[in-house]
């Protein structure tokens, strides 16, 4: 009975035993017998294969995971993003010295052996025995790449690859005979060509591509000796030999590589004395993955774009066929991003707010008529190093798409969408109600079901200041963002024609919810996403035709050597309402901004409109606006819904009290007019709308273009008869009971009651 060593290995008369045994196996496999069980070697154990000739006769190799490269519409690189960072190459794209130098360690006899090398087999057979241990491998180039292959296939499930790579007899029987295939089928050159694409060269680099960019910062076809002599070295073991973390180790071992291309015969005995003489040269180029390296802060539009691929089943039924293809990669993605656009963007966030402010800011610019996201940025920037306050958070979208967990409340820049449903069910554009300063929400209104809404606890609301009382016409409830005209507008035509319009909009809560049948969605109580708000309003825009956003023009994806155009998700448009309502809507949204409300904000040089948005305790502050070619939402605020913007320094100036005009209002303005430079000045469709009675002097004047009813700017003098004093946001407006909980961001639906 053979005894065992005291250290628990084999002795080495079982050592021997054991690789005479597998040398016994390579030979009857070369030979094409069949092998019956394998109990007389000790294979029957968990993990061998029982017959020979019962494995697949066909190796299934999967195609090479390469990188993905996201461009701007104009063909620049946002960002590189991969699974396994990789750029497959032909074998003439490889230089000769690599070529040489992986062959002369790893496999000298290749191009003299068949898949396996019996000969090499009884030298590591006989240097194991010799050194009591496992001083050489047996394994052929061929049979390597296999077990690459098997690799590849596992990806990045953890069980996958150690089943790929485990030291078991029935695996390396599996590995001889789909080594015979791939030597029958693919011959030498392309078998070369393959493994050195595929293995790993530490460094997060796969394939020799670009482990001579990580390494050198040049091409595999530039490699020199003793670059090609460093980068065979290294896969023997990337970590021990990794020449950046341990630069003696890794010469050490490149020299041994030139030693055996000399003995060779690849290389004269002068050639690698003089190799070896050489300096590692390093020249690292970092490794650049993911969306945290994408230029111009377009950080959270890759992020976007990422989830997009995700979720559409466009490229894929199910959610595991989409990650596949997307950790495969080899993609070029082309997008809708405007560089000149998203430049904008990125300037005027930096120009107003602070990344280290309590307060974040997000915009997103969309095109109307094609739906197309040409800018998305905030104030926070992209990553997941808090303290500096970074965020992975894309507060510019839902959460289904990265965003945050319910969107914001988005305050009286829900307002239009009421307006909207109203001249839609034949109001006319000078539709005047009551508006009293306080009221009871009116009651019973009706829903789209039997069932009205009813003010059960007889909840009230009110406007901005005592001074901001009606009679008003819809033009100045708009200017001034009257609460109460709003609510009895929502009061008169019933709730439903409003959800209806939200509807054709696609106006839905961060979550993905629906918006509620509750009167209180007027003053803009739900949290909404800003793309949701900006590509709402370029429905407006585009004389009442909605389009869905849309960030990817192209994709094309390298498999292998072959190029492959996919499929890729379309805007859909469909009108959401008719072209006079939306003239009408802009006329009304142009006086925001000439002397209502959103003054601050408006365009010299070109048609535009919007309005603002202010909600209970200042925690948000928004401003949607547009021009006939362009629409963008700004949201001002905290992630977290606790902060409340009075007496805050925000881009380094102090606010008493934040207004949707005020800072919303000009990163709208600057990021808009970087956006249009040099574009067409295209005009709305001019509708006439009756002015209010001058005379009759409501006590509620501009205050110097936007002092009253959303408390968008206070103390402001009215000028036709009263004064304007602007006030607090909020007020004694009482919590309704449909409100929702105070924390948003962290799972609950935050603070109700807009203002403006």
């Amino acid at each position: 009975m053979s005894k065992k060593r005291s250290g628990g290995g084999l002795s080495p008369t079982q050592q021997a035993a054991k690789f005479l045994g597998v040398s016994v196996l390579a030979g009857a496999v070369l030979a094409g017998i069949a092998l019956p069980a394998f109990g007389a070697l000790g294979l029957a154990a968990k993990g061998s294969v029982e017959s020979f000739d019962e494995l697949p006769a066909n190796l299934k190799t999967p195609p090479l995971s390469q990188r993905t490269t996201i461009l701007d519409a104009k063909g620049g690189t946002i960002a590189t993003v991969y699974s396994r960072d990789r750029t497959v190459v032909e074998l003439k794209d490889i230089s000769p010295y690599m070529q040489n130098a992986i062959v002369a360690i790893e496999d000298s006899r290749f191009y003299k052996h068949g898949a396996v090398d019996l000969k090499g087999v009884l030298r590591a057979l006989n240097k194991n025995v010799q050194s009591s241990g496992v001083a050489e491998g047996a394994s052929t180039l061929t049979q390597q790449y296999v077990k690459n292959v098997f690799v590849e296939e596992a990806g990045d499930d953890p069980t996958k690859v150690a089943q790929a790579t485990q030291q078991t007899i029935g695996r390396k029987i599996k590995e001889l005979k789909y080594a015979i295939q791939v030597e029958e089928e693919l011959g030498k050159k392309k078998i070369l060509e393959n493994y050195l694409n595929i293995t790993f060269f530490g460094q997060q680099a796969y394939g020799v591509e670009a482990a001579a960019q990580r390494y050198f910062s040049t091409s595999a076809k530039d490699l020199t000796l003793a670059q090609s002599a460093l980068l065979a070295g290294i896969v023997q073991s990337p970590s021990r030999y990794d020449p950046i973390n341990d630069e003696a180790e890794a010469t050490k071992r490149r020299n041994v590589v030139l030693q055996r291309m000399a003995e060779v015969g690849d290389i004269s005995a002068a050639e690698a004395k003089k190799a070896q003489n050489e300096k590692l040269g390093l020249k690292v180029s970092k490794p650049r993955n993911g969306c945290i390296t994408a230029v111009d802060d377009a950080g959270f539009f890759c992020d976007y774009v990422r989830n997009v691929f995700l979720t559409d089943p466009v490229f894929g039924k199910t959610k595991e066929a989409r990650a596949k293809t997307w950790n495969q990669g080899g993609l070029t993605i082309r997008t809708t991003l405007d560089p000149q656009a998203q430049d904008s963007v990125k300037q005027s966030l930096k120009d107003h707010v602070y990344e280290s402010d309590k307060v974040a800011a997000a915009a997103t610019l969309v095109e109307p008529g094609t739906g197309k996201i040409v800018a998305m940025g905030q104030s926070k920037p992209y990553g997941t190093n808090a303290k500096q306050h970074q965020t992975v958070i894309n507060y510019s979208v839902g959460y289904g798409m990265g965003g945050s967990n319910f969107g914001f409340p988005t305050g009286s820049t829900f307002k239009p969408f009421v307006a909207a449903a109203a001249l839609e069910e034949g109001r006319p554009a000078d539709q005047e109600y009551s508006s009293p300063y306080q009221m009871e929400y009116p009651s019973p209104v009706q829903t789209c079901d039997s069932k009205p809404w009813v003010n059960t606890r007889g909840e009230k609301l009110e406007n901005e200041s005592e001074s901001e009382k009606g009679p008003y016409r819809l033009r100045k409830a708009m200017e001034l963002s009257v609460n109460t005209y709003f609510v009895q507008m929502i009061s008169d035509i019933g709730l439903c024609p409003v959800v209806n319009m939200t509807n054709k909009l696609q106006v839905v809560q961060g979550n993905g919810d629906k918006l509620p049948e509750v009167p209180a969605i007027a003053l803009g109580s739900k949290g909404i996403s800003p793309l949701t708000m900006a590509t709402a309003y370029a429905a407006f825009a585009a004389r009442g035709m909605y389009c869905t956003p849309v960030a990817i023009e192209s994709i094309t994806q390298k498999v292998g050597q072959e190029k492959k155009s996919l499929e890729v998700p379309k805007s859909t448009c469909s009108r959401a309402m008719s072209e006079t309502t939306a003239d009408t809507v802009n006329q009304l949204l142009k006086g925001v901004v000439d002397s209502g409300t959103g003054k601050t904000a408006g365009l010299s040089d070109r048609d535009n409109a919007g309005k603002t948005g202010t909600t209970d305790s200042r925690k948000n502050a928004w401003f949607v606006g547009y021009t006939p070619n362009l629409s963008g939402a700004v949201w001002v605020g905290s992630a977290s819904q606790k902060v409340e913007m009075k007496n805050i320094y925000i881009g380094g100036e102090y606010n008493s009290l934040v207004y949707g005009g005020q800072v919303p209002g000009p990163i709208w303005k600057d990021a808009m007019t970087g956006a249009l430079a040099g574009k067409d000045a295209p005009k709305f469709n001019f509708v006439d709308i009756p002015e209010d009675n001058p005379g009759r002097g409501d006590g509620n004047g501009d205050g110097n273009g936007d002092g009253n009813g959303d408390g968008d700017n206070g103390d402001g003098n009215g000028n036709t008869g009263g004064q304007g004093d602007g006030g607090t946001d909020g007020g004694s407006f009482p919590t309704p009971t449909f409100s929702i909980p105070e924390n948003l961001f962290q799972g609950n639906n935050g603070n109700g009651g807009g203002r403006g």
